[in-house]
């Protein structure tokens, strides 16, 4: 198991380093920058990470609008850091972007135990931060790029499909539930089971060879769905959504 990878961005030079001479000497792998472009290119190019801390105040780009690229790669929870204590900004965050803000000035042990409660309800597979997701022989995922490459053809994910699959993939073998999936994927909508269907739907016809026979991702019936990564030796599971129409 690797170390949790932390993404700072943090246009403050010393506070920049603080934070990242803390956490790398408390297990973390961090990697630090600036200002968002350089953050989104690091992404590109390495992969996602288990958990982003985010200022608010960047030079080129607000902490919200970052976040939001950031989210239409995957549901990397994001803790915010901000100098600001206003109360509309801290809600606005926390329903649309953020597990979490830390007012500047902070203890940077109040900052560590705040990465470890979000870490602790958010589980993270250590493969599933690599740039390149290899899940079998025949799939192969790319959060960063919303691409999937499925027996050797590479196909693109919509935002939504690329965070309902980084979601399922986040609980291998365990069953999601449709509540969870919906708050995850839609946090400011009014979305109901239906829509999510849709999208799996629309997501099982990319990812799976026979979507009627899904071999990645099972329905349970009323209750949610399962990325299986490798379903049991010779058991078949029927998928009753994909017999479904999705109009």
């Amino acid at each position: 198991m690797g170390k949790t990878k932390i993404l700072l961005v943090e246009d403050d030079a010393g506070i920049n380093k603080l934070i990242t001479d803390y956490l790398g000497a408390h297990q973390f792998e961090v990697f630090n920058f600036t200002d968002g472009p350089e953050a989104l290119d690091h992404l590109l190019k390495r992969g996602l990470p288990h958990l982003a801390l985010i200022d608010l105040t960047l030079p080129s780009v607000h902490g919200f609008e970052l976040s939001g690229k950031i989210k239409t790669m995957a549901d990397v929870p994001i803790i915010f850091i901000t100098a600001t204590s206003d109360t509309d900004t801290i809600v606005q965050g926390l329903k649309t972007y953020a597990e979490d803000f830390i007012v500047k000035p902070f203890e940077l042990r109040e900052l560590e135990a705040r990465i470890q409660v979000v870490l602790a309800r958010m589980p993270s597979l250590d493969y599933a931060n690599e740039p390149i997701i290899r899940i079998d022989d025949n799939l192969s995922i790319d959060f960063a790029h919303n691409r999937i490459v499925v027996n050797s053809r590479a196909c693109t994910l919509t935002p939504t499909e690329s965070i309902l699959l980084h979601v399922l993939l986040r609980h291998a073998g365990r069953v999601v539930e449709n509540r969870m999936l919906i708050a995850r994927v839609w946090p400011t909508e009014e979305v109901y089971e239906d829509t999510l269907r849709v999208h799996m739907h629309r997501l099982r016809r990319k990812l799976e060879s026979d979507s009627h026979h899904p071999h990645y991702i099972r329905t349970e019936r009323g209750t949610g769905y399962m990325f299986t990564v490798r379903p049991p030796e010779g058991a078949v599971f029927v998928d009753e959504d994909a017999l479904e129409p999705t109009a």
